[in-house]
């Protein structure tokens, strides 16, 4: 397949918008009321990929999908998701439970449950109700569909204020195929993998290991590039299914219309989970160039972007530079302080080891805005990176205070 060129325009559909796949969703009872049980089934056995949490604390979900991409080469059929309830921390209890879930579906779509994948968001430390999980699996295996990818979307969701889903369409001189996507995360964010749950589709024919690497390329400047908290979920889990039914097949040659199209689902997804953060006004991206290499100015911009003291100033709209510079200073990598350059915006507060103080009520206004860039310059070398963040506020704090009761 030859794509020197191609071109990636918006689809409708979010994550079934792919020929190939179909959704299901329903209140089957995890939660008091409102959606909380998904199902994303393809036609047939899709190639499968997933990058899964770092936490050395995995819920059993992601120890059982980490088990079954092994065992099946990368192949999957559906993927079950609740939300409510993580089944973290519940023990042989909680494993056995999310064998039951993909033997639900296994047997209800009438595939091998080790072609089932299984993920579940909510409080960590709760059993599953699983008599719910008895009724409402069948029930919304029964009524797949296309079209009903918003439902799921919205199924996925706890603390999120909107649904989040995406799609686009990738034309090539071989042909057109679409990706679609869903995400679900608004605290406990800073994967180190993926987002708290993320699920990209394609109808492309993409072989099991040239979909991992595509997931893995796209997640680093996406999914991975975003923080709300600083904290790593038990059950960070991003997903990728490809079901090969447009019929163009990637290859080497085709693999950078993939990535393209994946990465533009993928990154609007993910700025919405930023600009969705618990308690979040503001969207901001910190981006570091100068560096040595690319590593140390991811490292510096997470250490801004993770920065109680940055992300409370430009909450308030507090163009405290001195925060920004520490924060960069304590990243652990080396630089000459006397050669960094902080902008806000297009202001410039700190540079030549020198303040702007004259310019702070410019940085105020702009501060006031719904869309922050910080820019830190750390010397003069080729390495750069952005990792996207919001702001903190009160509601934050209230909302997670307020989580279990």
């Amino acid at each position: 397949m030859s794509t020197s060129t191609f071109t990636i325009a918006p689809a409708q559909g979010g994550v079934t918008a792919p020929a190939g796949f179909s959704s299901a969703a329903l209140h089957c009872g995890i939660k008091a009321e409102a959606l909380d049980l998904a199902v994303l089934a393809a036609d047939g056995p899709a190639s499968a990929a997933g990058i899964f949490t770092t936490n050395l604390v995995k819920a059993a979900p992601v120890l059982l999908c980490q088990s079954h991409l092994t065992r099946t080469a990368g192949h999957a059929r559906a993927i079950v998701v609740n939300s409510g309830c993580a089944n973290a921390c519940t023990g042989d209890a909680g494993a056995k439970d999310a064998i039951e879930m993909a033997r639900l579906v296994g047997d209800a779509l009438g595939c091998d449950p080790h072609q089932v994948l299984v993920a579940s968001t909510g409080v960590i430390g709760v059993n599953l109700k699983m008599d719910a999980l008895r009724t409402g699996i069948p029930t919304a295996v029964r009524s797949l569909a296309r079209g009903k990818g918003g439902d799921a979307a919205r199924a996925i969701m706890t603390t999120d204020r909107a649904p989040k889903e995406q799609a686009v369409s990738v034309t090539t001189a071989a042909g057109t195929f679409t990706v679609g996507g869903m995400a679900k995360g608004a605290g406990m964010i800073e994967p180190h993998m993926a987002t708290m749950l993320g699920f990209l589709t394609t109808d492309a024919s993409v072989e099991p290991a040239l979909l991992q690497r595509a997931l893995v390329d796209v997640a680093k400047e996406t999914f991975n590039a975003i923080t709300i908290d600083g904290d790593t979920s038990t059950n960070d889990s991003l997903f990728g299914l490809a079901s090969g039914a447009s019929g163009v097949v990637i290859d080497e040659a085709g693999y950078g219309a993939l990535v393209a199209g994946l990465t533009a689902v993928a990154h609007d997804l993910a700025m919405a989970i930023v600009r969705g953060g618990e308690g979040a006004t503001k969207l901001i991206g910190v981006h570091v160039h100068g560096a040595a290499q690319e590593s140390d100015a991811r490292q510096v911009a997470r250490t801004v972007a993770n920065s109680l003291l940055v992300k409370t100033a430009i909450h308030g709209a507090d163009p405290n530079w001195g925060r920004i510079l520490a924060a960069s200073g304590r990243a652990g990598v080396p630089f000459d302080p006397l050669k960094a350059v902080v902008h806000v915006g297009d202001v410039l507060l700190f540079e030549n080891g020198l303040p702007h103080d004259d310019a702070a009520p410019l940085a105020a206004q702009y501060l006031m805005g719904d869309t922050i860039r910080i820019d830190v310059q750390v010397g003069e070398g080729t390495g750069e990176a952005t990792v996207w963040t919001c702001d903190l506020s009160a509601e934050y704090v209230r909302i997670n205070g307020e989580y279990r009761t």
